[in-house]
C-alpha cells in the first residue's frame, strides 16, 4: 500500500471500513429524521469535548430565538447557515462548542401570555396560589385589553414560565429535526437562574466602574406598554397630523409659529428660532406671551432651529420630541411636564398657568389623552382667535416603538442606563468610550464585509447612552435595593447592592442583607427596585452566559471569546452592538473574531417575511414535505447577507440532490460485488478516467476548503453539487461498463468510485446530513459528521500528473453519442457499427486517452474515430452507423 493510500485512510479517523458493504434494497429519504436524529443523541455525536484547549476549539454564539409562539422559515434559513459553519469545522477536527440558547424575557413573552390565557399583570393585586386562568390557547386577540383579567404579579410569571417551556419543547423538536448538531447538554434561557446571575452580576460590575447610573430625565416613553424605550428600539413611521397656527403676544405684536401638537401648548417653556433667521433676531431676548394661558415665555436662539420649516419659529414644550429635549437642556430651560406616563394631561393644574382663563382651559384638558386634549385645545383656541385660520393636514415622521401602535411620548422617569459613547465618556486610554468602539469594530471580521459600515453608521450615529431599565413584569430583576428615609421618602441616591454570592435576587421579594422583610417600605427600611432589564441587558452577555462566565470557569478559558456570532442584519444596532458594549467594559476585548450576517427571506412579492407582515411560512410543514435535507440545501444556496426568496422550487431541488446521493452511492459501492469490504487503496488507481476524477476532487477538495473558512458555505455548496452531478452523469456512465467487468482496469474503476462517494459525502455533509449519514453507515463505522474533513493531498498523490480535463471531454462526447441516439428516438442501449467524433485540437489527446471507455459506455460495435479540427469548438460527432434496434420478442403465450 503508498503512502497516498496510507494518509488517505488515516484522515477517515471518524470511521473505519465495514467488513462489508451493506445497502438496502432501495434507498429512500423517508424518516431518516426521526432514525438519524435518534443515533445522534444516543451516541452523542456532537457533545462538545471538554477536555479540548482553546485553540482546539470552534465556539459559536448562537443566536438565542425569542419564545414568542412560533419558528419560522427565517428562523431556518439563518439558523442553516450557522449549523453548515459547525459541521464543517467538527470535520476540520475543532472541538465545536454549539449551545442554544431561548430568549424568553420581556415584552415578547409577557404579549404572548395576555393572548394565550387573556390575562394582564396588575402588581397591586395579592398571589392567588390556585389561580385558573379564563382561557388556555388560541391567539387571544379577540380579547380587548380592558376585558384581560388582571391578576398579581406572581401570578403573571407563572403563566409566562408555563408557555415558555411548552414553547420551548415545540423549538426544540423542530431544531432537531432540521438536523441542527447542537450540544443540547449546553443551553440555557435568557430568563433562567444562571443567565439572572450573570446578568445582574455584569450590571453591579458596571455600576462599581461607573459604567451605569441612573437619571431623571426626559425618554421616550410607549403609553400603551407603559414602558422605556432605547433608541435602538425605535421605529420611524409616518403619521398623520396637521399644523395649527397659534398666535404668541409680544411688545412689538403677535408672532405666529405653526404646530402639530396644539395639546403641549401649557407645556410650552419658550419659543426658539435660527440665529441667523433676520425675521427673529429683534425678538432674541425678549419675551411673549403664550395664547389662552397666558404664561411669559422668552424668545431664544439657537442653531437646531429650522429657518425652512413651518413658521421658522417654534415653541420648546417639555416634551414634545428630541429636539425639546436638546433645546432644554442645552438651554437650561425649565421643566413644565404636563403628559402623564398613560398618555393623558396630568389632573393638577401647574403652578405656572396662572390666569383665569388659563385655568379654565386647562381644566377642560385635565385628565383627557393627548388626541381629545387637542381638540378641547383647538376648539378654545378658536372661540378666543388666537388660532389662526383652519389645521393644515400633513403627514410627519415620528417614533414607534417597534413593537408598539402608537406615537412615543417624551415623559421625565428615573431610569438606568449604560455607558454606550452616545455621550461623552474618557476612557482609561484617554479616548472616548465611542471612538474605543468603533476601534473594537475594525477589529471584527464581518462576513460579509460591507456589513460592517452599519455598525460604524449605528456607532456614529448615537446620541443618547443606552437605557437599559424597563417598566415590565417578565425579565431579569435590577439587583437593587434602595433605603428609606426616616421621614418615609425614599432615597434613591442610597442605593443597596447584594453581594454576586446572593445573585439572582428579585428586590420585589427578597430583603437586602441585614433588613427584614418586615422593613419594606418602612421609614428606616429599604424599598426594591420594581424594573426589569432590557431584554438586550441580557442577551448582550449571551457569550458569557453559554460560555459560562461566573458560573464555570473552566469551560469559560476553553470558549471564550468565541469564534463566531450569526445572527440577522436588522440586529447589528441592537444585538450585536449592545454585545460588543458589554465585552469592551468588562474585558477590554471583543467577544468573538468573525461576526456572519444573514440576509433576509423575502415573499414572493420581494417583500421582507416578518409575523408583524403576516407573510411568514412556518417550517414543520416544509420540512414533512420535502425532508429536511432539501429544505437545508435551499437555505444553504443562499449567501451570508443576500437576502433570498422563499422558493420551493430550490427544495425540490435539493430532493432530488439527496436522493441521488443515495441512488448513485448504491450503484458506486455495489460494483465491486455484494458482500465485500468498499476498496480504497488508491495504489490501485490506474486508469486515465480514474486518475483525472481523483484530480478533479482534489481541486474541489481545496476550493471548498478555502470557501468555508472565507465564510462562503454557499460556493463549498455550489463546488461540491456541480462536481457530483458531473461525476454521476459522466464519470459514473463512463466507467460503469469496465467497472463490472473481469478485466484487470476493473478494479482501479472500482476504487476510483468507492473513493470519490467518501469525497462526496463529506464534502456534503454540512448541507444534507442525513442523506450522506445514511450512506456511510452502508460502508463504515461511526459517523461522517466526526469524519475528517477530506484532504487533497493523498488524492493529488494518487493522481500525479494526472489531467483532470480528460473528464470534461468525455463527458462532452458522451453527450454528443448520447444526443444522436436520442435524436433517431432509440434506446441508449441501442449500439453504434460505427461512429467519428470531431474534437478540438487541443483536446484530442485527452479524448484517446478514454477511447475504450467511451466504446464501451457508447455502446460502439466496431469504430470509434476521433478527428482534431481548429479552434475551441465541443466534441460533435461527424458521421454515424446505428445497428438497427433488436426486434421485440413476442408476448409468452399463456
Amino acid at each position: 500500500m503508498t503512502k497516498s493510500t496510507d494518509e488517505f485512510k488515516a484522515a477517515n479517523f471518524g470511521g473505519e471500513l465495514r467488513e462489508r458493504v451493506e445497502v438496502p434494497g432501495k434507498a429512500s429519504l423517508e424518516g431518516l429524521e426521526n432514525r438519524w436524529g435518534r443515533h445522534w443523541q444516543e451516541d452523542g455525536t456532537y457533545v462538545f469535548d471538554r477536555t479540548a484547549t482553546r485553540e482546539n476549539v470552534y465556539s459559536i454564539d448562537t443566536p438565542p430565538p425569542t419564545v414568542s409562539g412560533s419558528l419560522h422559515v427565517g428562523h431556518v434559513f439563518s439558523y442553516t447557515h450557522t449549523d453548515t459553519m459547525a459541521r464543517y469545522q467538527r470535520m476540520r477536527g475543532k472541538s465545536v462548542f454549539y449551545p442554544m440558547g431561548w430568549d424568553d424575557n420581556g415584552l415578547p413573552t409577557e404579549r404572548r401570555v395576555q393572548n394565550y390565557y387573556g390575562v394582564r399583570c396588575d402588581p397591586s393585586l395579592p398571589y392567588d396560589p390556585d389561580f385558573v386562568p379564563p382561557h388556555d390557547g388560541g391567539d387571544g386577540k379577540s380579547i380587548k385589553y380592558a376585558d384581560q383579567m388582571p391578576i398579581s404579579r406572581r401570578n403573571f410569571i407563572e403563566l409566562c414560565w408555563k408557555l415558555t417551556e411548552e414553547d420551548e419543547a415545540q423549538f426544540e423538536a423542530l431544531w432537531r429535526y432540521l438536523g441542527l448538531s447542537v450540544d443540547w447538554s449546553q443551553h440555557y434561557q435568557t430568563i433562567g437562574p444562571k443567565a439572572q446571575k450573570i446578568a445582574q452580576a455584569g450590571f453591579l460590575r458596571n455600576l462599581e466602574r461607573g459604567e451605569a447610573y441612573q437619571a431623571q430625565a426626559p425618554g421616550l416613553w410607549d403609553v400603551t406598554f407603559q414602558t422605556a424605550v432605547a433608541q435602538a428600539e425605535l421605529e420611524a413611521r409616518e403619521y398623520p397630523g396637521a399644523y395649527h397656527s397659534l398666535a404668541f403676544h409680544g411688545e412689538g405684536g403677535d408672532v405666529v409659529i405653526e404646530t402639530t401638537r396644539p395639546e403641549l401648548l401649557p407645556a410650552c417653556v419658550a419659543l426658539i428660532a435660527h440665529p441667523d433667521d433676520e425675521r427673529y433676531s429683534h425678538l432674541f431676548g425678549t419675551t411673549v406671551t403664550s395664547p389662552i394661558f397666558d404664561v411669559e415665555l422668552p424668545v431664544l436662539a439657537h442653531p437646531a432651529a429650522e429657518v425652512e420649516k413651518g413658521a421658522g419659529i417654534a415653541m420648546c414644550c417639555t416634551f414634545g420630541d428630541l429636539t425639546d429635549v436638546v433645546w432644554w437642556r442645552e438651554l437650561d430651560l425649565p421643566m413644565r411636564s404636563v403628559l402623564g406616563k398613560d398618555g393623558r394631561i396630568l389632573a393638577q393644574t401647574p403652578e405656572w398657568i396662572a390666569s383665569e382663563r388659563g385655568v379654565a382651559a386647562y381644566e377642560a384638558m385635565a385628565g383627557k389623552t393627548a388626541f381629545s386634549a387637542r381638540k378641547a385645545l383647538v376648539e378654545a383656541l378658536t372661540d378666543s382667535g388666537e388660532m389662526l385660520g383652519e389645521p393644515k393636514p400633513t403627514s410627519r415622521m415620528t417614533n414607534f416603538f417597534e413593537k408598539g401602535d402608537k406615537p412615543l411620548e417624551i415623559v421625565t422617569s428615573r431610569q438606568w442606563y449604560i455607558r454606550n459613547g452616545g455621550r461623552d465618556h474618557i476612557e482609561a486610554n484617554g479616548k472616548q468610550l465611542r471612538e474605543n468602539l468603533i476601534a473594537a469594530g475594525n477589529e471584527l471580521a464581518f462576513h460579509p464585509d460591507f456589513m460592517h459600515v452599519r455598525y460604524d453608521n449605528w456607532v456614529g450615529g448615537l446620541n443618547t447612552d443606552w437605557l437599559i431599565s424597563r417598566q415590565r413584569f417578565f425579565g431579569v430583576p435590577i439587583p437593587l435595593w434602595y433605603r428609606v428615609r426616616e421621614s418615609g421618602e425614599v432615597d434613591y441616591d442610597d442605593v443597596i447592592v447584594p453581594g454576586v454570592e446572593r445573585l439572582p435576587v428579585d428586590p420585589s421579594s427578597d430583603a437586602p442583607e441585614g433588613f427584614s422583610e418586615a422593613q419594606r417600605g418602612e421609614p428606616g427600611g429599604f424599598v426594591g427596585e420594581i424594573d426589569i432589564m432590557d431584554t438586550w441587558a441580557t442577551s448582550s452577555l449571551s457569550p458569557q452566559i453559554a460560555g459560562g462566565w461566573l458560573t464555570d470557569e473552566d469551560l469559560f478559558s476553553r470558549v471564550y471569546p468565541m469564534d463566531v456570532r450569526p445572527q440577522g442584519q436588522d440586529i447589528i444596532r441592537t444585538w450585536l452592538f449592545s454585545s460588543m458594549v458589554r465585552a469592551h467594559l468588562e474585558f477590554g476585548e471583543n467577544p468573538w473574531r468573525h461576526a456572519a450576517i444573514s440576509g433576509w427571506i423575502l415573499d414572493p412579492d420581494r417583500k421582507k417575511m416578518s409575523k408583524s407582515k403576516g407573510n411568514v411560512v412556518t417550517p414543520m410543514a416544509l420540512l414533512e414535505k420535502h425532508g429536511s435535507d432539501a429544505v437545508r440545501y435551499w437555505a444553504a444556496s443562499a449567501r451570508l447577507g443576500v437576502d433570498a426568496t422563499f422558493d420551493e422550487q430550490q427544495m425540490k431541488i435539493g430532493r432530488r440532490l439527496a436522493m441521488k446521493v443515495l441512488n448513485a452511492s448504491k450503484f458506486a459501492l455495489s460494483m465491486g460485488g455484494e458482500g465485500g469490504p468498499a476498496d480504497v487503496d488508491v495504489a490501485a488507481v490506474t486508469e486515465p478516467a480514474d486518475r483525472a476524477v481523483l484530480a478533479g476532487l482534489a481541486d474541489v477538495v481545496d476550493e471548498a476548503t478555502a470557501s468555508f473558512d472565507a465564510y462562503d458555505h454557499t460556493r463549498a455548496l455550489e463546488l461540491a453539487e456541480s462536481c457530483f452531478w458531473s461525476f454521476c452523469d459522466d464519470y459514473l456512465e463512463l466507467v460503469k461498463d469496465r467497472a463490472y467487468s473481469d478485466e484487470p482496469s476493473s478494479r482501479s474503476a472500482r476504487v476510483a468510485l468507492n473513493v470519490a462517494v467518501d469525497v462526496f459525502l463529506r464534502l456534503l455533509a454540512p448541507f444534507i446530513p442525513y442523506a450522506t449519514e445514511e450512506v456511510w453507515s452502508w460502508f463504515r463505522t461511526g459517523s461522517v459528521h466526526r469524519a475528517a474533513w477530506p484532504s487533497s493531498e493523498p488524492l493529488r498523490a494518487a493522481a500525479a500528473g494526472a489531467d483532470a480535463e480528460i473528464l470534461r471531454v468525455a463527458g462532452e462526447a458522451l453527450t454528443a453519442l448520447r444526443k444522436v441516439k436520442s435524436e433517431n428516438k432509440v434506446s441508449q442501449r441501442t449500439t453504434y457499427a460505427a461512429v467519428s467524433i470531431e474534437v478540438a485540437e487541443a483536446d484530442r489527446a485527452r479524448l484517446d486517452a478514454v477511447h475504450a471507455d467511451l466504446v464501451r459506455a457508447a455502446h460502439v460495435r466496431g469504430d470509434l474515430n476521433a478527428s482534431s479540427v481548429a479552434g475551441e469548438a465541443p466534441v460533435a460527432v461527424a458521421s454515424y452507423e446505428l445497428d438497427p434496434p433488436e426486434p421485440k420478442k413476442p408476448a409468452s403465450a399463456h
